[in-house]
């Protein structure tokens, strides 16, 4: 039996209709109990973006136009890594019926080889007892089953069973979830989908599935800036945003000398040194003398001072654009310049950091709110620059905004920064002196010697790396692993730095999120200072970003 356009488009419809009905149960697979955007909530958003395309095509089309349709959809509504890696893995279905009306058996298994070929070769560390294994033996299943019978049905209940008993072997392939006593997350949905896929082959119909009713998203907007300004006049103390890059004197004082005295002028200070450079950031009425200030620590390069009231009556004028990731009719711009910036975060503090470094575009998401690969595509098309930098900042991000290189019109690099203290350290290292390779090569070195410390609350109750988890209770991640639990979120921030510092720390930089108060912000700075401000300088500024209660950047 072939599989005319009208089967696959209600398979296809029916796979997501399972997914959305069930992404909660493949959740609470998640062995990490970090609040984030979770696998079958991603699955089920990417296949989700295909699903409204889908119901609007005909009853003759071919194979060809369904799976072709349902590829472009999932490319760009790609979320997290799980959503990337559906997207790919029905991106074979595209390939493989190419120019033809109906699909055989044969065709079916050529669709998912040729998807789990390049799902492999998009992750840069494929990771067995994952999604890629049940794939990868499933479509194995198929090639051969392809040879044995023209059976429609007999050939996926096949290959049905050998993706779930791939399922049930992923604990063996991975201890974490071995001790967590679960099938991989990605792995489940898979099975899930497939069978849901199977109802329609069946003659059975298509999954049913109603959403609920509830309070819409809101949806992820991107912002473009001209240059860093505050976000209302009341709010400029200081006029003058000045940057300037000091080509250090042999024998020059401690950098930090000249950031002290800047802070005496100005706000906003950055004081960033690298090798034979010092990189200077600091708003202030007195430009000039923040300037004399830097030559004498050595020779002055590519000074610039922008006068932040005027840009802000600039920027009530439409040269600042909003482009909403609901709508595919996103605005291009032409390249005015050779490099821009893209950033991925959450918190108006956080997003006035990125501006402030130079940041061109802001896709607002993060933990617990992916942004899919077109709203990451938006942000690049609406940066005037012929090479685009996207910063992730966050490790399920980053598969997305790769899946966004391809579909844009002009020149994009991708800098796996996985943490927000990482994109602001690769933010600060750019050298438009440099050659392409060179500054590339200078910001990924600059985001990898950061250390980064996040203090948040754990999601469900969980047994991780044989730590009794509770939900609710204080979770200290260390770059990103679990360091320890605790009841009290500031007595967690104060032992995590104490675990991060190091004979080579310089700057610690806290990052208040937006559900700690002053009073307790002000408490743990105090509590910093007391312990290490004789040997460190600390820097404590309200991000007010979600999940995190503090992120702590070490450097």
């Amino acid at each position: 039996m072939a599989i005319n356009g009208k089967i696959l488009r209600d398979a296809f419809i029916s796979a997501a209709n399972c997914i959305a009905a069930n992404k909660k149960d493949i959740d609470a697979l998640n062995v990490f109990p970090v609040p984030d955007g979770d696998t079958g909530t991603n699955m089920s958003m990417t296949l989700g973006s295909a699903k409204a395309e889908l119901e609007n095509m005909g009853d003759g089309v071919s194979v060809s136009e369904v799976a072709k349709a349902m590829s472009g959809a999932l490319l760009r509504g790609a979320r997290g890594n799980s959503g990337v890696i559906t997207s790919i893995l029905f991106k074979g279905y595209d390939k493989a019926f190419k120019d033809i009306k109906e699909a055989t058996n044969s065709d079916l298994a050529r669709a998912m080889e040729l998807g789990v070929e390049r799902a492999y070769k998009a992750v840069m560390k494929p990771t067995e007892g994952t999604i890629l294994t049940v794939s990868r033996l499933a479509a194995e299943k198929a090639k051969q089953l392809a040879a044995e019978t023209e059976d429609l049905c007999l050939f996926w209940e096949g290959v049905c069973e050998e993706a779930e008993r791939a399922l049930e072997e992923t604990p063996e392939l991975l201890p974490t979830l071995k001790k967590a006593g679960v099938v991989d997350a990605g792995g489940k949905g898979f099975c899930m989908y497939m069978r849901a896929m199977e109802k329609v082959f069946k003659g059975e119909g298509i999954y049913e599935y109603k959403e609920p009713e509830a309070k819409a998203q809101e949806p992820v907007t991107i912002e473009t800036y001209a240059s860093a300004v505050g976000k209302f006049e009341g709010e400029i103390t200081f006029t003058y945003c000045t940057e300037y890059i000091v080509r250090k004197a042999e024998g020059c004082d401690d950098s930090l000398k000249l950031r002290a005295y800047l802070e005496s002028i100005g706000d906003c200070v950055v004081v960033v040194e690298d090798g034979e450079i010092i990189k200077v950031h600091v708003h202030t009425n007195n430009p000039g003398l923040a300037i004399e200030k830097g030559l004498e620590f050595g020779s002055i390069n590519l000074p610039k001072i922008e006068n932040m009231r005027y840009q802000h009556e600039a920027a009530k004028k439409p040269d600042k654009v909003t482009v909403s990731s609901s709508n595919k009719a996103y605005v291009s711009v032409p390249p005015e310049k050779p490099y821009g910036f893209v950033a991925v975060a959450a918190g108006d503090g956080i997003e006035a950091m990125f501006k402030d470094a130079g940041a061109d575009c802001i896709v607002k998401g993060g933990q617990t709110m992916n942004p899919s690969t077109q709203d990451i595509l938006a942000a690049i098309q609406a940066t005037p620059a012929e090479t685009v930098f996207v910063l992730p900042n966050n490790k399920n991000i980053i598969m997305a905004a790769e899946q966004a290189v391809k579909l844009a019109d002009r020149k994009v690099c991708v800098l796996q920064t996985r943490t927000i203290p990482q994109g602001i350290s690769a933010l600060l290292a750019f050298d438009p002196e440099a050659d392409f390779n060179t500054m590339r090569s200078d910001m990924t070195q600059a985001f990898e010697r950061v250390k980064t410390g996040q203090i948040t609350f754990a999601a469900r109750d969980s047994e991780f790396d044989g730590q009794q988890i509770k939900n609710g209770e204080i979770l200290a991640l260390d770059n990103g692993k679990l360091s320890f639990v605790e009841s009290d979120m500031n007595k967690a921030a104060y032992r995590l730095v104490k675990r991060m510092v190091d004979g080579d720390t310089e700057f610690i930089t806290i990052i208040v999120g937006e559900d700690v108060s002053d009073s307790d912000s002000e408490a743990l700075r105090q509590r910093l200072e007391e312990k290490f401000g004789s040997r460190f300088d600390i820097t404590v500024i309200r991000g007010n970003q979600p999940v995190y209660y503090y992120i702590i950047s070490v450097e």
